[in-house]
């Protein structure tokens, strides 16, 4: 019986938004955005050679078709990219009013999102005073650290030293809808953390606010490390999704990464988690282990979190690099029926303004489907044509490409 393994490389977009215009970085739209070629750019003109040099190597996602869905997305060919393609490849449009995880992640698994997120202004502070007493109230504390909107790192460094000495939680959000809370893991505690962050997300989630984050860290001011305990509660998605299909289905789900916190851990049997280099060797793993007829759904962060907002090209390069020669060990291991789709959430172009998200078209890339171009694809299409590879009942949104 076929597999399947849907693979996000989480911000890796591709360009090409027909709707980029509508979306912001600051006071700049996301036109023009686009995170694979810009890195293949840098690279190739010798401006990301910190950890790596020369053109951008991705042998074997270029293989499978990379090149030619940046230029189906876009119009415009990457250096370094464009080998005749031996996969499956398309480019595909996401239609959900957001730039944000759960939006991709929900839409490639068969649901748009209906609703409009709520966000918080980019003011000091951001949060209503009725929010922020809620998160005093369950947090037993006087009060909190931030009330802005930041990147964790800096403001984890602003404020550690008093977050230390009065144990006030550090609150923050960004141009995503989310509420994120950093908060030492032995001197606040990392249960409490958690806990803090389980209870206060109802109150989120019935503002349309899409996540609470809980970010611990260990360390000293100066010295800190943002640790793997990273939580994410994430509204539930408005309806069920290719997980709830595979599991309704009597498969087997298994989540790799974010997507157990993604889909609040409906329709998943089981969950594997840690920092990316520790994902792929889940993923490794479940190539030999997952059952017939099952689902592998994983998502590998690091891409969007150590170097798409920080706007780091040439780390980003590296992990893309990393990323590719990994590929090897995963594809070796497929076996005759299996279908490997490696596709994207969104944009983050790290060569744009601001630190947020870019609203981008993504790659779609398929192993063990043949070779053929699917063209330019909806995301919802993703969820549509794994159904079919699998042969499980799905409602009738999209339509299958295999």
């Amino acid at each position: 019986m076929a597999r399947a393994f849907l693979v996000v490389m989480d911000s890796v977009g591709c360009g090409g938004a027909p709707d980029a215009g509508r979306f912001f970085n600051g006071d700049t739209p996301d036109t023009g955005a686009n995170t694979l070629l810009h890195i293949a750019q840098e690279c190739a003109l010798g401006h990301a050679d910190e950890g790596r040099s020369g053109p951008l190597k991705l042998p074997n996602l270029d293989r499978l078709g990379l090149g030619a869905a940046i230029e189906l997305a876009s119009g415009e060919a990457a250096p370094g990219l464009g080998v005749s393609p031996e996969g499956l490849w398309a480019a595909a449009t996401e239609t959900s009013n957001g730039k944000d995880t759960p939006s991709g992640h929900w839409e490639l698994a068969g649901v748009p999102v209906p609703w409009d997120w709520t966000y918080f202004p980019d003011t000091v502070p951001a949060f209503p005073d009725e929010l922020v007493a809620r998160v005093c109230e369950l947090a037993g504390t006087e009060g909190i650290l931030g009330n802005c909107h930041a990147s964790g790192v800096p403001i984890i460094e602003d404020h550690c030293a008093e977050h230390l000495r009065t144990g006030w939680p550090i609150c923050y959000t960004s141009a995503d809808s989310v509420f994120q809370i950093a908060a030492h893991e032995e001197a606040f505690g990392l249960d409490r953390l958690l806990k803090l962050c389980e209870e206060l997300a109802p109150t989120l989630h019935a503002m349309k606010v899409g996540r609470v984050i809980a970010r611990p860290f260990t360390g000293t001011c100066g010295n800190f490390k943002r640790t793997s305990n990273r939580r994410d509660y994430a509204i539930a998605p408005p309806e069920p999704t290719l997980n709830d299909w595979v599991h309704d289905a009597g498969r087997r789900v298994h989540a790799i990464g974010k997507i157990g916190d993604i889909f609040s851990m409906r329709g998943i049997d089981d969950l594997r988690k840690g920092r990316d280099s520790e994902l792929m060797e889940h993923l490794v793993a479940l190539m030999d282990e997952a059952e017939d007829g099952s689902l592998t759904f994983a998502n590998f962060v690091e891409f969007d979190s150590l170097y798409g907002h920080p706007r780091d090209v040439a780390g980003y390069a590296r992990a893309l690099e990393w990323f590719d020669t990994q590929l090897e060990r995963v594809l070796s291991k497929a076996r005759p029926g299996d279908l490997v789709l490696f596709t994207a959430d969104h944009g983050n172009d790290p060569t744009w303004v601001g630190t947020d998200h870019t609203r981008e078209r993504v790659p779609v890339l398929a192993h063990g489907v043949g070779k053929k171009s699917a063209g330019v694809i909806d995301f919802v299409d993703v969820a549509a044509s794994i159904a079919a590879h699998l042969g499980i009942a799905a409602p009738k949104r999209g339509k299958s490409f295999i």
